[in-house]
């Protein structure tokens, strides 16, 4: 496993190193640089590299690194004593997205090919603190991811393919599957605001949306 994320970074590393030479290139030089943008697609599809998202061959994604450097992007909860004491996600869901697909939807308003949310999940901790009463993080326990990959996930809603890292005692595990269209997307079809995204509850998107 420690082999594999050696050899994931490094190729993420020098994807980076051969991109920054590309667009570094005069115009001038416009048909070695659009040769030289083929070939950095053609090795990040066999490196399974999409985005800020990579795979490996069994199509498992990896657990993204550095997450908490992306942009933060909002912080919903559901706690149970306002659920009934059965609220389906009784957590904080810190939210992050990449740098680059939030650049883009600054831009375009739409969420790029190869977007990756990461949703952080962290419990209700005290419900007392210096400002007044109101519902306070606790403890770290969970992470899910959602990608959006026409060409890994055509075949999902809006292309978008969820994962779920939660482990034991809040470990995360280094991979994981996609997981069943049912158990994510239905519901986000059904809710999510724009482009299974539930951008109603992201004040940062909506504040930067189109600019």
């Amino acid at each position: 496993m420690i082999g594999n994320g050696l050899f994931r970074n490094a190729s993420t590393l020098l994807l980076t190193f051969a991109l920054a030479a590309a667009t570094a290139c005069t115009s001038a030089d416009a048909a070695d640089k659009e040769k030289m943008m083929g070939l950095l697609k053609g090795v990040a599809q066999e490196q399974g590299i999409i985005g800020a998202a990579s795979f490996d061959a069994q199509g498992q994604l990896a657990l993204p690194q550095g997450y908490r450097q992306w942009v933060f992007i909002g912080a919903p909860v559901t706690p149970n004593d306002m659920n009934g004491g059965k609220a389906a996600f009784p957590e904080f869901h810190h939210v992050y997205i990449d740098p680059a697909s939030f650049q883009e939807y600054q831009k375009t308003g739409k969420f790029r090919d190869g977007t990756v949310l990461v949703k952080e999940l962290a419990s209700v901790g005290a419900k007392k603190g210096a400002s007044g009463n109101g519902y306070f993080p606790g403890r770290l326990g969970g992470l899910a991811v959602s990608v959006k990959s026409a060409a890994r996930f055509p075949q999902e809603p809006g292309n978008w393919g969820y994962f779920d890292f939660s482990g034991e005692k809040g470990a995360l595990k280094p991979s994981a599957p996609a997981q069943p269209t049912a158990s994510c997307a239905a519901c986000h079809k059904a809710n999510a605001a724009e482009d299974l995204v539930f951008t109603q509850h992201y004040p940062v998107l909506r504040a930067t949306r189109g600019k």
